[in-house]
């Protein structure tokens, strides 16, 4: 099978995840290890968190992280999995659409049929972009997706809750521009109160991604209120690098191990990473 067929089914097979009342569940991945966790626990696709994925480079979050080295990092967790790979891509790596376009074919060079798209802005000023800017970063997306013949899902990233730069009014109106950009959902981390939630469910006309952690509702609560996509971001990855400092203080400190039990067997995990592939 060739790179382009097997990228055109991937991406048909990821899409079809997205059932509102029926999330695709997305515990977001970082590197090789954590995809092929994430693969091996039963996901049916396997998304990566850009912060997660920047700290393991070495950089910050933000749009701090080259568009080559996180483009190979996706690269090698597409490498590693059998199921479709969406890569969180920030802003687009690029300053402007064009350059999104240039971005979007790395995308899928790499092996990813989807990406989020955020509508942030980082370095001071305006905390959005305006919805005509992103919309035609969204659409130049769109473009490069459909010229190279493979049906990207288009994750557009609403950052209104987030920043606190918006309500549900505004929310809604750039989701509508989004989507007519060529976006194929809706992605508004922020958001989880349930009566906001449905509220976004019922105006936002394509599947609505929300971002979940520590408080937010069950995914079983989410499903009865229409929501088609759930990802935990980065906080698979602050969870397992908490992990880090607590056993590290507790040795050094103590002298004692008991942050590392319920680790992985290493037979296990070496396996995973070098059997089988």
């Amino acid at each position: 099978m060739t790179h382009d067929t097997l990228l055109r089914e991937r991406a048909l097979a990821f899409r079809a995840l997205h059932t509102p009342g029926r999330p695709l569940v997305l515990p977001n991945a970082w590197d090789t290890a954590s995809a092929r966790l994430v693969e091996q626990a039963g996901a049916g696709a396997v998304a990566t968190t850009s912060a997660g994925l920047a700290w393991e480079l070495g950089a910050a979050d933000g749009d701090r992280l080259s568009r080559d080295d996180a483009l190979a990092a996706v690269a090698r967790i597409a490498e590693a999995v059998a199921v479709p790979v969406s890569a969180d891509i920030e802003c687009g790596y690029a300053q402007d659409a064009a350059g999104v376009g240039d971005t979007i074919r790395a995308v899928l060079a790499a092996g990813a049929v989807g990406v989020n798209i955020e509508d942030g802005l980082y370095g001071g000023g305006a905390p959005l972009r305006s919805i005509a800017e992103q919309a035609a970063r969204i659409a130049a997306a769109r473009e490069a997706a459909d010229a190279a013949g493979v049906p990207l899902f288009v994750n557009a990233r609403v950052d209104t809750y987030l920043r606190g730069a918006g309500d549900l009014e505004d929310t809604l109106e750039r989701a509508v521009g989004f989507l007519a950009a060529g976006a194929d959902g809706v992605f508004v981390p922020g958001a989880v109160d349930p009566v906001t939630v449905k509220a976004l469910v019922d105006g936002v006309d394509g599947p609505l991604n929300v971002l979940v952690g520590p408080g937010a509702p069950t995914v079983g609560e989410l499903a009865a209120l229409g929501v088609a996509r759930v990802s935990t971001g980065s906080d698979i990855a602050q969870a397992a690098h908490g992990l880090v400092r607590r056993a590290a203080r507790e040795l050094l400190d103590a002298g004692t191990y008991g942050a590392l039990a319920g680790g992985l067997d290493y037979g296990e995990l070496n396996a995973l990473m070098g059997g089988g592939r």
